[in-house]
């Protein structure tokens, strides 16, 4: 089967550093092969402010199948008038998301959003300002949104509802929200709910989880962050198993004890067909991957129908 996720490669644990210590060398090769061998098609690194947006797109740059974003997450949204100039700050943005979709690399706006659980790094105040002022982004350049949403549904849905008009359509990652905000996300119009390891963590959650329409999910891992622990209600559907050592006895061929990385999304793909019932894993990641498509890579889906139309066409199902 064939996957898209979002993962923060950027991140040190990529380098072999953990809290400030190198206790690998850097390892990434490794990552994208294990990656690769598990099935996963293309990959789309994230940028969480200016500088990290820059060097997300740098990475994207050294693989035909890697792509990126570019935006500042709400936890950051400080960096902005920290610049002493505000709005210097979002044309550097605008210009660098311009840049990497030349490329063909830059494929959504984000991260962005509210976080409210994290008001220490960033005030609600500042996270709503720059939220808003990424949707000028999200206009400007014609592409979809990756969305952050925690502790702040009503606010999230207000500003998102509002400015509706303004992109193409998004997808709020990494939910962990309750039954009420997964369906008022539901209820606007082409938003799709990201689920990776955090999203599957107690019985409720599965519960949750178990109704968003397959047609309305994404999955990823969030990586290094947001793996599936043995202490979640998720772990009883994993089968998939990789070797694994601590950080301190690192081995290049085997995975990080505690580090997310890309080849585990097949675990959130079984975890959410167990607590969906869904028998037919291989038809659920086609729809998956169909989502992801439809998304961040239009064109994709618009080259493969144009392909069928020249050759006489083919059902939706063999197309999903």
């Amino acid at each position: 089967n064939t996957v898209k996720l979002i993962v923060n490669f950027t991140d040190g644990m990529f380098k072999g550093i953990y809290h400030g210590k190198q206790c690998h060398s850097a390892d990434l090769p490794s990552v994208l092969a294990r990656a690769w061998a598990a099935g996963v098609d293309r990959i789309i690194v994230t940028g969480g402010s200016l500088k990290e947006s820059r060097e997300a797109l740098e990475i994207a740059e050294t693989d035909g199948r890697l792509f990126c974003t570019v935006g500042v997450h709400p936890t950051r949204c400080g960096e902005f008038e920290e610049s002493g100039d505000p709005e210097g700050h979002f044309q550097a943005l605008l210009a660098l998301a311009k840049e990497g979709i030349e490329k063909g690399k830059v494929v959504a706006v984000g991260e962005c959003g509210l976080d409210y659980d994290r008001l220490q790094f960033c005030p609600s105040d500042i996270q709503k300002k720059y939220f808003e002022k990424q949707f000028e982004l999200a206009e400007a350049v014609k592409l979809p949104m990756f969305l952050h949403m925690r502790a702040a549904g009503e606010d999230f849905s207000e500003i998102v509802s509002q400015n509706l008009y303004r992109f193409p359509g998004g997808v709020t990652h990494s939910f962990t929200g309750t039954a009420e905000e997964r369906d008022k996300l539901l209820s606007i119009e082409n938003m799709f709910i990201g689920i990776n390891g955090c999203s599957l963590k107690t019985k409720e959650n599965l519960e949750i989880v178990g109704g968003i329409p397959a047609e309305r999910m994404m999955i990823e891992t969030d990586s290094p962050y947001c793996d599936i622990k043995n202490t979640h209600a998720g772990i009883q559907f994993v089968k998939s198993i990789w070797p694994s050592k601590k950080k301190e006895k690192y081995e290049p061929g085997l995975t990080v004890k505690g580090r997310n990385e890309p080849c585990l999304v097949r675990q959130v793909l079984e975890v959410v067909a167990g607590c969906k019932g869904i028998a037919d894993i291989e038809g659920l990641s086609k729809t998956l991957y169909h989502n992801t498509c439809r998304l961040f890579f239009p064109h994709d889906i618009d080259a493969s129908a144009d392909a069928q139309l020249e050759s006489g066409g083919v059902t939706a199902e063999q197309n999903s």
